[in-house]
């Protein structure tokens, strides 16, 4: 039951990570637009310059903190990263139980504690 509640959660995920993948891209193209007019302002010598790119940086800015739903996005691709852990944690945890020896040896390590 729980991969079954695991595999729907990473299927939603998957849905909204897929369908906020445009936004995603325009927020990415945003900060790498940002980042460089900050650069270039902290070039620049004449006052022209630094007020045309703080004028481009502003514009940057504004593009970047008007795509919310990039948020989710990432949002729902930190959710399905997790889902992908947790995935694999249930696998190795199996594997443990389904071992006699390891089995063996704990409750051998707990008998030498007491």
């Amino acid at each position: 039951m729980k991969k079954f509640g695991l595999l729907l959660l990473g299927g939603i995920a998957a849905a909204v990570l897929f369908t906020h993948l445009a936004p995603m891209i325009a927020l990415a193209i945003g900060l790498v637009v940002l980042y460089f007019a900050i650069k270039q302002f902290f070039k620049a010598e004449t006052t022209f310059r630094k007020v045309l790119w703080s004028v481009i940086g502003f514009i940057a800015l504004m593009a970047t903190a008007s795509n919310v739903p990039a948020i989710i996005g990432v949002a729902a691709a930190y959710i399905l990263y997790i889902v992908y852990k947790k995935w694999n944690d249930n696998k190795e945890i199996v594997k443990e139980e389904s071992d006699p020896f390891v089995n063996f040896e704990k409750q051998w390590a707990e008998l030498k504690r007491n």
